[in-house]
């Protein structure tokens, strides 16, 4: 079972406020000691904290009920019963918080140490003591506790990174985040060889200190945006990245001697119209969602290294280049395998996740227009 699990349910209770006491003071040689009931203690908070070291939501799929302890009830001699813990519950960035009854947004868990207290700890009652006066000097009374919030929550996960990796099966993507990242996700030859989002983290060459955060979900098929095949699952994993690289593989009759091999998807094999697939892909974005589909996207051709020609003086690429430049995106090559123009493509890249920042982030002397027309 995999590890990664993006969704589950929880039911999350607070601790209720401990009562106040009624007593009275009891010491020799004072016959008639007034109220001595002390105040009940607060029920503890049950609190989510966002934590950028946290990946999953494993933990609480099997672990579904966050319950904090009531307070303390009050004792004599005014003695306050004591405030219970806080249920704390780090969880990994980019986790939204639903109330699973009404369905409404509870919060948004995005920076690292970021608190929500979702469910707050009822307030401890007063004791007897609170309630003399001169005419009321022996209050046989005291207020109970009042009860902590509980809720039904949905937790849903939504990786944050910079650049979010597109591409049918096998278009090269794990050994793309291999290559440029510690990430090692598995690779193969056969379809669907990414089963959960993958995070690496990019160093930009030749830039000193400069990184940004890639994400790699499982490959899409056409319809999957209806459910068709593993990628829809993951679609969502997209909506906060800042930039889109879409990854196009080298068609196989194109390839020196790789002929189209038994696990290939039926997509993959035989004469491929390379604006065709990359147009089906657009079309799962926008089934998605029109938001995702909007994201800035850079091109890359990839598994260029099979290829015995420059790849841009044949005519199906030829005319994905022209199609691209009409709306605006320029065609880059890319060999994930061998590293063949890489640091070109990564210095593209972060060069858009800039552009995509705010200007409070960027460099002074940042040009987002150049090297990218």
């Amino acid at each position: 079972m995999s590890s990664f699990i993006d969704e589950v349910t929880l039911y999350a209770k607070a601790g209720d406020g401990g009562n106040g006491a009624v007593a009275w003071r009891r010491e020799a040689h004072v016959p008639k000691g007034g109220p001595a009931g002390g105040d009940g203690g607060d029920g503890g908070d049950v609190v989510l904290v966002g934590d950028d070291g946290a990946h999953s939501l494993l933990d609480f799929k099997y672990q579904p009920r966050l319950v904090a302890k009531n307070g303390e009830q009050g004792r004599g001699k005014k003695q306050a019963g004591h405030q219970s813990a806080d249920v704390v519950a780090r969880l990994p960035l980019g986790t939204q918080v639903f109330d699973r009854d009404s369905g409404e947004l509870l919060g948004d868990l995005t920076a690292h140490d970021q608190r929500l207290v979702i469910c707050k700890g009822g307030s401890g009652g007063f004791g007897n003591s609170r309630f003399a006066t001169p005419s009321r000097q022996a209050p046989e009374f005291a207020r109970p506790g009042l009860p902590g919030e509980e809720k039904n929550l949905r937790l849903s996960l939504k990786l944050m990174a910079d650049v979010g990796l597109l591409g049918f099966p096998n278009a090269g993507k794990s050994t793309f985040v291999a290559r440029v990242s510690a990430a090692r996700p598995k690779i193969a030859d056969y379809p669907f060889t990414t089963l959960v989002p993958q995070l690496g983290v990019v160093k930009v060459p030749h830039v000193d200190g400069a990184t940004f955060v890639i994400a790699d979900i499982p490959g899409l098929v056409e319809g999957a945006h209806e459910g068709k095949g593993l990628g829809v699952r993951f679609l969502k994993h997209l909506e906060r990245v800042r930039v889109l690289l879409h990854l196009i593989e080298v068609p196989l009759e194109l390839a020196a001697g790789a002929p189209a091999v038994e696990h290939t998807p039926s997509e993959l094999r035989g004469p491929i119209d390379l604006v065709e697939r990359y147009q089906v892909l657009r079309k799962e974005l926008a089934g998605f969602s029109d938001e995702l589909a909007a994201r800035p996207e850079v091109v890359a051709l990839n598994k260029t290294d099979l290829l015995v020609v420059d790849p841009l003086t044949l005519p199906g690429v030829k005319k994905l280049q022209s199609h691209l430049k009409r709306k605006g995106i320029p065609l880059l090559l890319l060999s994930g395998a061998t590293g063949q123009h890489l640091d070109d493509v990564l210095l593209h890249l972060w060069q858009r996740v800039l552009a995509e920042k705010a200007p409070k982030a960027q460099p002074a002397n940042f040009d987002p227009s150049r090297d990218l027309r």
